[in-house]
């Protein structure tokens, strides 16, 4: 795995297999009008100078990005913002650190063509070997190629595949271990079935779509595969945290001496073990964080003096039945809430829900490398050094306009419930706080049935098209063919 040598000179990090002389001609091979290379710097045209540290900025940008499907595992690389932006932020010399977490997370997880799971970390907790099923890590590795998951998510995980920068928002980065859209409390990893309901189904309003033609055994070995490489880079994130606030990194102090492990000095060796049990026990949480999902789910129950539609189709056939009098009151009443000032849906989401409120916010993983280490996301000069080792350009985070009729995080009454009064995770979304006498529950299925009504008519012709397309598909599989 290619680390940097010297955190002041570009190129710092290289795409696996290239050289410094690459970067002349991978430039040359980048089409000038590029969607992904302006989204790296959307100000310029091409009736500007590219500096050289633009050109190598572009190029670093779509390095690797190859249009031919890659044949074998392909090297994870190192977390290289994550560590860079103590350097920006603290003046830290980061290289020794990075390099040590590098190992560390290798010896505990493997690499991209041995992933397993070190015999004493199992030994440690026999639960932590039922997290993944490392059998099946290799059929996982190879869907998410064949798939083409790794255009997006990159393959490492890190949210910057090729197409990454043609997304709006972008790919989630797995390393940071949150997510989104699940059925858990907010600071909870998702249910295995999350992922794989996002798998199977994508999710809509977004580039992640659909995987036509895969099989429950597939979803899983994708699930797997994900929550692996989610476990591999939020440990590594956890290293570099623990390196810079625990050790005099500018000392020499390490996060980990590989060359102490079998030392006969007393003193290394102590230090060695020291360093490893942490290392251990940071793997450990996590990988128990993916387990304990389950046990962290939001149960739901609807309400049975409220009439709630579970679509935009349910919507407008109930508007016109014997629940119209009683639905087109809590819509009104849940306007009110949506306007108010407690729940505040009003201030994001705009007083019409259009999406047209605060637009000007970020999410969890943009502000990582910006606004927590007091760089503004629009200061894009102050950004290079970040952009240079593989951080996208900053975008906003947009409210969701409901007039669209979609809902990303699911559509089901229990998921909006949760999206609600849980918030979703990594966003400026937050769960709701109940205030008796003025906002209590029955109010958050006003709400629901408010946002459902603005897109009702559009979702109902969507999940129109949707269920025709799924009965085109029935038939065009195998199994119908058979039958015939």
């Amino acid at each position: 795995m290619g680390l940097i040598s010297h955190w002041g000179d570009l190129p710092q990090h290289l795409p696996p297999g290239s050289t410094e002389k690459d970067l002349q001609f991978r430039y040359n091979d980048v089409d000038a009008s590029s969607p992904l290379l302006f989204s790296v710097f959307p100000d310029r045209t091409m009736n500007h100078h590219f500096s050289a540290l633009t050109v190598i900025i572009a190029a670093l940008a779509i390095a690797g990005c190859s249009k031919e499907v890659p044949q074998g595992p392909h090297p994870f690389e190192p977390n290289l913002v994550h560590a860079y932006k103590y350097h920006v932020s603290q003046g830290l010399p980061m290289d020794q650190v990075l390099s040590d977490a590098d190992w560390t997370v290798d010896s505990l997880l493997g690499d991209a063509n041995e992933m397993r799971l070190n015999e004493e970390l199992a030994a440690s907790e026999e639960d932590l070997a039922t997290v993944v099923d490392f059998e099946q890590l290799k059929i996982g590795q190879q869907l998410y190629i064949d798939k083409q998951c790794y255009s997006c998510h990159g393959y490492t995980g890190d949210g910057r595949g090729q197409n990454a920068g043609l997304s709006n928002p972008y790919p989630r980065d797995f390393r940071k271990g949150m997510f989104k859209f699940k059925e858990t409390e907010l600071n909870s990893k998702p249910t295995r079935e999350d992922l794989a309901e996002r798998i199977r189904n994508g999710i809509p309003g977004t580039t992640m779509v659909k995987l036509p033609a895969v099989t429950d055994e597939e979803v899983q070995a994708l699930v797997d595969y994900v929550i692996y490489l989610s476990w591999r880079g939020e440990l590594e994130r956890a290293l570099i945290d623990d390196a810079v606030l625990e050790l005099d990194i500018e000392g020499g102090d390490r996060l980990i001496n590989p060359s102490h492990q079998n030392s006969t000095d007393e003193e290394e060796k102590e230090l060695f073990d020291e360093s490893w049990d942490i290392a251990l026990e940071y793997a450990a949480d996590i990988g128990f964080a993916w387990l304990e999902a389950e046990d962290d789910i939001v149960e739901v129950e609807l309400p049975t003096d409220i009439p709630v539609p579970s679509s935009g189709t349910e919507f407008l056939a109930m508007m016109q039945g014997e629940d119209a009098a009683a639905l087109t009151a809590s819509v009104k009443r849940g306007q009110e809430v949506f306007r108010g000032k407690i729940a505040s849906c009003s201030k994001c989401h705009g007083n019409d829900g259009k999406g047209d409120g605060q637009t000007a916010d970020y999410d969890a993983w943009t502000k990582d490398y910006t606004l927590a280490i007091d760089i503004k996301p629009e200061n894009r000069d102050a950004l290079i050094p970040l952009l240079a080792r593989g951080a996208l350009q900053p975008q906003n985070i947009l409210p969701r306009n409901f007039a669209e009729g979609v809902f990303r995080g699911g559509s089901d009454p229990e998921d909006l419930y949760r999206r609600i009064t849980v918030g979703i995770g990594g966003t400026p979304m937050p769960a709701v706080t109940f205030v008796p006498g003025e906002f209590e529950e029955p109010d958050v299925w006003h709400l629901i049935n408010y946002v459902r009504s603005l897109g009702a008519e559009v979702a109902a012709k969507n999940e129109k098209a949707a269920a025709e397309q799924a009965v085109a598909e029935e038939e065009q599989s195998p199994e119908s063919e058979e039958e015939k």
